[in-house]
This record gives C-alpha cells, sequence and structure tokens, in this order.
C-alpha cells in the first residue's frame, strides 16, 4: 500500500513515497522536491555470513540525462561509466551510513538512487541522501539510523540551508552536512576563506534541519516499515583466548610503539606469527582464525587508544600537536613546467604542474548543463606507496581525494582574465602513512608556484583524529590529535582534514564513527588545525612564498588584448579566412570573444608577439605620418601596393621610391619584399599613399 509523508521547506514540498515504485527491493522510496525526483531502492543478499569483520556496502548513486531533458553527448548515446561526480555523491551517502550498519549483519547490502528528474534549479544530491536514508530505515535491513544531509551556503554574508545551483555559484562557502538526530557524521566542503566560526555556526544551522529531515523519516517508518531481519550471532567463541591475550599484550605493546611505520607493522607482525605458530592446530578451523585475528586488532585498538587518553603519547612517540617533521622542495623535473615534492614524516606527494590553452579546459556534459573547467586536480594512489603489490588505476578513493584538494585549492586560483592558462596538478602519492590529501594540497600549491601561477595565496591543509572515552559525553575524555597517522585514522574516532591559507579556511571534510561530536570537540579540533596549517605553511613559505617570474620555456605562451566588438568581424574574416591565415602564418592558435578579447596561444614567445601585433594591425586604424613595415604584395609599372596592416594596402608610387629617378620598380623592389614606409595621406575615396623612406640608389 502507497504511503508518503511530506515536509514544507522555504514554500516547496519535501515528498517521500513508498508502495508505488520498485516495490520488489527491499526498501525504496521516492522522493520528490520543487522538478527534481530521485528514487532510492536498497536490497541485501539473502544468504549471511556468520564472523563477517566488515559491512558489504555498495552505493551507485547515478544521474539519467533525461532527468534534464537530454540526450548524452559523443558518440554513446546512454549511460554508461559512472561520472566523477557520480561517484562522488555515492560517497556523501555511503560515508555517514556505513558505520549505522551492523557487521553482525553478515549480507551483502546494495544501495542504488537514481535521479529521474531535475528542473536544474534544486541540486537532487540532497535528495537522494535522504531518498536512500529513508529506503534503508523502511527497510528490513537493520540501520541505526535514520541520516540526513543539507547543504549550507554563505551568499552575501548569511547563512542560506538548500541552496539552489544560482545561490550555490555566488556562495562563499558551500558544505554538505549529514549526520543523525544525535549529532553531525560527515561533512564536505570548500570555501573562501571562511572563520572557524562561520563553520561552526554553519554545522549548527545544518544540524537543526538534519532533526526535521530525520522526524520525517521516522514517520515513514510508521506507516510503512517493516520488521526488521535477525543479526548472525555467533554459534562459537575463540578457544584459548583468555591465554592469547594475556600473554600477546603487554608484546604488542611494545611493537605498538616502534618508531617507523614497517617497524612497527613487522614487529605486530612477528607477535601475531609467534601466536600462530603456538596455536597451529586450533587455528587451523577459519571460524578460530578469524576470532584470532579480531582479537588482536582490538588489542590493537585498545593499546592505541588508553594511551593516548592516559598518557597523550602516540604510537610514533609524538604529542597531540605535535606535527611530523616537514621537507620541500620544488624544481625536480627538469621539463615539466612546475613540479614540488613534499614529504611530511612517511606521507610524500610528488606534485606536478602543467600548463595548457583553453583547448585544454575540462568539459563536463551532465544533468546540470554543459561548463568547462580550467583548473584540474588528479590524484594517484599507486600500491608501492603503502609497500604492497596491488592493481593501479583509478578508483573512488582516487577522486574522492582528488576532489578534496582540488576544492581545497580552487578558491586561490587565479581568474582567466588574471591568468589566461588552462592548469593542470597530478599528484602522485610516493609514500602513505595518513593523510596523502592533505600533502596533495601542500605539493600542489608549491608545484603551481613554482609553474608561475600567480595564486591569491598559498594553502596548506592537516589531518586531525579524535579518540574518545565511552560515547564523547560531557563528562567523558577525548583527545584531538594533529596530523594523523594512518593507524590513528583506522582504530580512531574521526578523520577530520581542513585546508585553508593563514587567513581562513578552503576546504573541510569531516568523517565521525560515533554518534556525534559536541561542540566543544569540533571547537577544540578547529582551533588546533589552525595552529597546525599556520605551522606547515610557515615551513611551505621557507621553500616557495610567490610564484615564479616566468613560466616555463616549455609552457604554451598566451598573451591577450582586447579589441573594439565592431573589429571582430574583420579578424575573424568571411568564413574564418582572416584568423585562420594568421594562425597558419605565425603558427598559433586564436580564440576570439564575443566581448572584444583574443588570445593567442603560441608555442613560443616570438610567434606570439608576431601574431598580436598582426591583430592589432587588422583592428586598428591606419595613422597619417606613421612608419609601418609592410610586404611587397604587387608590383605594377607606376608603383608597388605595399600591405602595411592585414588585409590594408597602399600605393607607393614610383617617384616615391628613390630621391632619384628609376626606370623601373623591379629595380628597387620585389613582391613579397619587407620594407618601412610611411603613410603620407588617405584620401577622399579611402585611398591610402605611402612613401618608401629607407629608399636605396638603385646603382
Amino acid at each position: 500500500m502507497m504511503q508518503k509523508v511530506t515536509l514544507n521547506i522555504a514554500g516547496k514540498e519535501l515528498i517521500l513515497e513508498t508502495g508505488k515504485i520498485a516495490k520488489q527491493a527491499n526498501g525504496s522510496v521516492f522522493a520528490q522536491y520543487a522538478g527534481s525526483a530521485v528514487i532510492a531502492t536498497v536490497c541485501s543478499s539473502s544468504a549471511s555470513v556468520e564472523g563477517l569483520d566488515y559491512v558489504p556496502l555498495t552505493v551507485d548513486y547515478n544521474e539519467k540525462y533525461y532527468a534534464a531533458g537530454k540526450i548524452p553527448g559523443g558518440f554513446i548515446k546512454r549511460e554508461s561509466r559512472p561520472k566523477d561526480k557520480e561517484i562522488l555523491v555515492s560517497r556523501l551517502i555511503d560515508r555517514p551510513m556505513r558505520p549505522l550498519f551492523e557487521k553482525s549483519f553478515g549480507r551483502e547490502i546494495q544501495l542504488i538512487p537514481t535521479t529521474l528528474s531535475t528542473d536544474q534549479v534544486n541540486p537532487p544530491d540532497i535528495l537522494a541522501i535522504i531518498a536512500s536514508s529513508a529506503a534503508i530505515h523502511i527497510s528490513d535491513i537493520p540501520f541505526n539510523g535514520p541520516v540526513a544531509g543539507v547543504r549550507v551556503c554563505q551568499v552575501n554574508g548569511e547563512l542560506i540551508v538548500n541552496p539552489t545551483y544560482e545561490q550555490i555559484e555566488k556562495s562563499t562557502m558551500e558544505i554538505v552536512v549529514a549526520g543523525t538526530k544525535d549529532g553531525i557524521t560527515m561533512v564536505e566542503g570548500g570555501a573562501k576563506e571562511v572563520s572557524e566560526d562561520l563553520m561552526l555556526e554553519a554545522l549548527d544551522k545544518a544540524h537543526v534541519m538534519i532533526k526535521e529531515f530525520c522526524d520525517l523519516q521516522n514517520k515513514l517508518r510508521e506507516l510503512a516499515g517493516k520488521e526488521k531481519l535477525p543479526l548472525t550471532t555467533l554459534s562459537y567463541s575463540l578457544e584459548n583466548g583468555e591465554a592469547i591475550r594475556a600473554g600477546a599484550y603487554p608484546k604488542l605493546e611494545k611493537a605498538c610503539f616502534l618508531p617507523a611505520k614497517h617497524e612497527r607493522r613487522d614487529g605486530i607482525k612477528a607477535v601475531r606469527k609467534e601466536y600462530e605458530e603456538q596455536y597451529a592446530a586450533q587455528l587451523e578451523d577459519e571460524k578460530q582464525k578469524k576470532l584470532f585475528d579480531a582479537l588482536f586488532e582490538d588489542m590493537q585498538y585498545e593499546i592505541l587508544r588508553t594511551s593516548i587518553l592516559n598518557n597523550s603519547k602516540r604510537v610514533d612517540g609524538r604529542g597531540l600537536e605535535d606535527i611530523r617533521d616537514i621537507t620541500c622542495e620544488v624544481d625536480i623535473l627538469q621539463r615539466t613546467h612546475g613540479s614540488a615534492l613534499f614529504t611530511r614524516g612517511e606521507t610524500q606527494a610528488l606534485c606536478v604542474t602543467t600548463l595548457g590553452t583553453v583547448f585544454d579546459e575540462q568539459i563536463f556534459d551532465d544533468i546540470e548543463g554543459d561548463k568547462r573547467e580550467n583548473f584540474m586536480l588528479h590524484y594517484n594512489f599507486p600500491p608501492y606507496s603503502v609497500g604492497e603489490v596491488g592493481r593501479t588505476g583509478t578508483g573512488r578513493r582516487e577522486i574522492g581525494h582528488g576532489h578534496l584538494a582540488l576544492r581545497s585549492l580552487k578558491a586561490m586560483i587565479p581568474s582567466k582574465e588574471e591568468f589566461p592558462y588552462t592548469v593542470r596538478v597530478v599528484s602522485e602519492i610516493m609514500e602513505s602513512n595518513g593523510s596523502s590529501s592533505m600533502a596533495s594540497v601542500c605539493g600542489g600549491t608549491l608545484a603551481m608556484l613554482h609553474a608561475g601561477v600567480p595564486m591569491k595565496k598559498p594553502v596548506a591543509g592537516i589531518a586531525m583524529g579524535l579518540i574518545t572515552e565511552g560515547n564523547a559525553g560531557p563528562n567523558d575524555r577525548f583527545a584531538v590529535l594533529s596530523d594523523i597517522l594512518g593507524d590513528e585514522d583506522h582504530l580512531g574516532d574521526m578523520d577530520f582534514k581542513v585546508a585553508g591559507t593563514e587567513d581562513g579556511i578552503t576546504g573541510f571534510q569531516m568523517d565521525i564513527k560515533i554518534s556525534g561530536v559536541s561542540p566543544q570537540i569540533m571547537r577544540k579540533a578547529l582551533d588546533q588545525a589552525k595552529r597546525g596549517r599556520l605551522h606547515i605553511l610557515s615551513i611551505m613559505n621557507k621553500c616557495l612564498d610567490k610564484p615564479a617570474q616566468a613560466i616555463s620555456e616549455y609552457a604554451p605562451k598566451i598573451l591577450t588584448l582586447r579589441i573594439d566588438i565592431d573589429k571582430i568581424g574583420a579578424l575573424i574574416g568571411p568564413g574564418g579566412k582572416n584568423v585562420k591565415a594568421l594562425c597558419e602564418q605565425y603558427s598559433v592558435k586564436i580564440n576570439t570573444e564575443d566581448d572584444g578579447t583574443v588570445t593567442i596561444f603560441g608555442k613560443n614567445t616570438k610567434d606570439a608577439e608576431n601574431a598580436k601585433a598582426a591583430v592589432l594591425g587588422i583592428a586598428s586604424d591606419p595613422e597619417v605620418d606613421k612608419v609601418y613595415n609592410g610586404t611587397v604584395k604587387r608590383i605594377m609599372d607606376f608603383g608597388a601596393f605595399v600591405e602595411i596592416l592585414p588585409g590594408k594596402e597602399g600605393l607607393v608610387h614610383i617617384s616615391k621610391l628613390s630621391r632619384q629617378r628609376i626606370a623601373q620598380v623591379t629595380d628597387v623592389l620585389k613582391e613579397g619584399q619587407q620594407i618601412p614606409v610611411k603613410l603620407l595621406e588617405i584620401d577622399k575615396q579611402g585611398r591610402l599613399n605611402l612613401s618608401y623612406i629607407d629608399a636605396v640608389d638603385p646603382k
């Protein structure tokens, strides 16, 4: 039976409906707001796996082109591999929900939110988060939700919840916030140097709306919720568990605090191997082996957290706010346009900047409308960066981390008018032990400065962590960690990344594994992150604090000029004849815009400058008494026609070729010869009369 609930938001109804579409799924919700509509379905496998130690959840958000009344561009006229945007939205849905599933459910879960309609005014991604949570909440899949998401922007100094595309475009801050009724569990966004106070205010405002969305989902569950399936309880336990723990725990404590990552890994492996050999017969049983591995994981979890809370000591010996040693180098690669190597402890990013032209811009064809971007950042995480063997390629992790680094840097990229290049940054992660995305921000800044990109200000980033006691209540102890390691991320309660300049935040991402964090914890984390960011910026600035004065000799040369709008037609010529001739003559590309802006792209400075002079010539009117470097086009008995500007010829009469009498024009000139001429007059018929000012004796 169909059931629906509604909530009025800004004069429009948010509708959640179930029981009409996709009824064979474990749960399905059709969500509508204004002209946008999303169907979210969730299914679980029929068989459960006992003792599963992870949540086998996949989220596949997808957008249909017909939602915006479009047909896909290119040769393939159907939706195929997921676009980067769809992967990023899938991550927005996955991250706040994954911690709310029970591992003991033991079944594969597949969530498929699909955008079916969009008015291109209200973004459908927030609708997809709400619909996805509602589909799971009303299904028979155990879920400690619901969750909801909202977008918050600052426009003209005002915080706006669930803004339109137009408002997002004008905003100085845009964040997506997700959470439960108890607290915020995920934040993702970018900004133009906003303060920590403003960020906290935006999070508070977002949580008010999140609570309303969660209440709406609870109402739908009351009307149409299914009875939840049972969890898979273990029918066995680890034999000799107490003996293994008593013997291994003190040895693990020593191994967990060895100074280097690989030393710790090898030390922990050695302890594990010792007890695997001691209890080899018992561990031949696969179920016993799983429980044995889980015990070691639990011991590491307890050792790390207890040490931090009781002694403020981290696994590598640092204090809570200490940041690992940082080194910065530029000019690492000789033939690239800009390069930098940023190393922080055992995390290292080799960042390379390439400068291109307008013809290298990224073109996006999606349901939001076609658009172009002249700044790109691509992040690569090869398996050797963590000393492992594995597949190479671009996965969801690479796209997500790269997008965070891009958003962190984008606000400081100069406008097209200031710097008419297309900029691509590639971050190759050479080593990883904590926050390679923030290393990409730091290395990306240095690589762009080295390439001569006039960034508004340098940007640095830092990853923060959290260890809490109990449920992070007001009386529970907690510790905020600066510059976290991979182990602290894995075993901690929060992964919190903040990037920005010395004056404010430009990029922000937070994932929380507990039910929520208090304002007290958020304030401390932001303040501590700011101190860390300023420390990293101070080290980066010692290496390079301003853009190189000149771009690489291997980069394309771009010149920009403005001509009168009524001269654009003359520059282009009939059927593009004139501009094509200029491009061929000077080996350049020329791009014209309706406002009179002309951009010239040349392989070298000489060609670009010569083409610029030619464009100015076409756009200029001949001036009497001015000297021009002209080209002899035609020789007649009475004189020579000389082109002084592209498409503008004048006559040098035979009497103006020399102070002495000459018999033939060819005694002095030949076709194609370049000569200096002076414009004597423009007659009533608009004809140009020239004089050869460097006449030579015909003898």
